[in-house]
């Protein structure tokens, strides 16, 4: 099993102006070997039958690649010896870090999926390295040895579990100061291959919204707490002084770095509401049942700045990783019909968005809009259709009787 903790690193003034300076040379060498890859892709990406009649014949060269560029980084050295402070796994974890975002971009990630082309860092955009080996003994007392740097105070606000070693550390600089994050491995310790079976009494069925940030098929809803609407106006106000700086001023870069500790302190906000909800909803029940949304062509229309207020993506995250560590199951099932379909008698009615209340012309059922939703996600998750996850709710209730209504059962 592999987990990751994240510190507060407090450097002093000698170990801050080491941290930047890494930094900014970490940066021109991923710069330098990502314009390396690219100029070798610009002139030898098409053959040479396919190129037009008058066109540029670049000597031939080899395709830049990993171990290429990872040996070259001896030159590197000689040429500019102030690469020499710099760890070597370090360099190296730039080489690997170029290798990924082109690869991605030409051949796309295990899901075939491909990303856009890979930028340039600018100044101050380049916010991390890491040490791909960290020794285990490390951390000691309240300081954590960062090799060619030092012994940095660290803020360990928890202990690392028993029988997990260090595999990796990442420093990465946010607005607020430096942090460590911690890559932990126990192989004795297996990764959580839940075997429970979803059925009505452990399972329950949320519809994500905007009216409420959540409502299960009980009803029961969770306000949405729009952390982003609320802090506008003082976002408003620093995004003003820092418009009005001069680029490239001292002051301006005071005013940038005031308005990105609001934006840390705003998203820092929302990811704990988001772990307090996740932890609420698995307290109570084994399994959890919610629609499998577009979020990405949501977050393209009009209630953009809702639904990215929201974070919906970030949400299910981290329900499915909490969920998974604790040997629970989370459950995405399709969206279409949920809100439509009636979760009585599975009668399609059609309602519009300002259509705010499920009422059945056919069995006479009324319910709340995105509670009937929630209901037919449960069922979806569980495997019944509306007839027999009626009949499977009675039984549980003790009913015997046979209902009056008619049900349809959904296809």
């Amino acid at each position: 099993m592999r987990i990751a903790y994240q510190y507060k690193l407090r450097p002093n003034k000698q170990q801050k102006e080491t941290l930047e300076e890494w930094l900014n040379l970490l940066r021109r060498q991923y710069n330098y070997r990502l314009a390396e890859r690219f100029n070798w892709y610009e002139q030898n990406r098409t053959s040479i039958n396919c190129c037009p009649l008058i066109c540029y014949l670049p000597e031939l060269k080899e395709r830049p690649d990993y171990y290429s560029q990872k040996k070259n980084l001896l030159n590197t050295k000689k040429l500019f010896p102030e690469y020499k402070d710099i760890h070597s796994q370090v360099l190296q974890d730039v080489i690997k870090r170029v290798k990924l975002t082109f690869d991605r971009w030409l051949s796309g990630d295990s899901n075939n999926k491909r990303s856009g082309k890979p930028r340039f860092k600018g100044i101050g955009r380049y916010h991390s390295f890491t040490y791909p080996q960290m020794k285990q003994n490390c951390i000691v007392g309240n300081k954590i040895k960062l090799p060619k740097i030092g012994e940095v105070k660290l803020v360990q606000h928890r202990a690392i579990p028993d029988g997990f070693k260090i595999k990796t550390a990442t420093v990465i600089r946010k607005p607020d100061g430096y942090h460590v994050i911690l890559s932990l491995e126990d192989k004795t310790v297996p990764s959580f291959n839940t075997e429970i079976t979803p059925n009505l009494d452990n399972t329950i069925g949320i519809d994500m919204g905007l009216k409420a940030f959540l409502i299960d098929n009980k009803g029961e809803e969770v306000k949405i707490p729009q952390y982003y609407r609320q802090a506008q106006k003082q976002l408003r106000i620093k995004q003003k002084a820092v418009s009005r700086k001069v680029k490239g001023s001292n002051r301006r870069k005071k005013a940038v770095k005031k308005l990105a500790k609001r934006h840390q302190k705003l998203a820092n906000t929302r990811k704990d509401f988001h772990h307090k909800t996740a932890n609420n909803l698995l307290k109570n029940y084994d399994v959890i049942a919610h629609e499998k949304l577009n979020i990405k062509g949501l977050a393209r229309t009009k209630l953009s700045k809702s639904i990215n207020d929201a974070a919906w993506g970030q949400f299910l995250a981290i329900l499915a990783n909490k969920a998974e560590k604790a040997g629970l199951l989370t459950i995405a099932v399709k969206p279409h019909g949920t809100t439509q379909e009636c979760s009585n008698c599975g009668a399609v009615v059609k309602k519009t968005l300002s259509d705010r209340w499920h009422s059945c012309p056919n069995c006479g059922f009324e319910a709340d809009r995105d509670t009937n939703a929630a209901i037919n996600i449960k069922n979806r998750a569980v495997g019944h259709s509306v007839l027999k996850a009626h009949r499977a709710s009675e039984a549980i209730a003790g009913v015997g009787e046979k209902p009056t209504s008619v049900f349809v059962e959904s296809a």
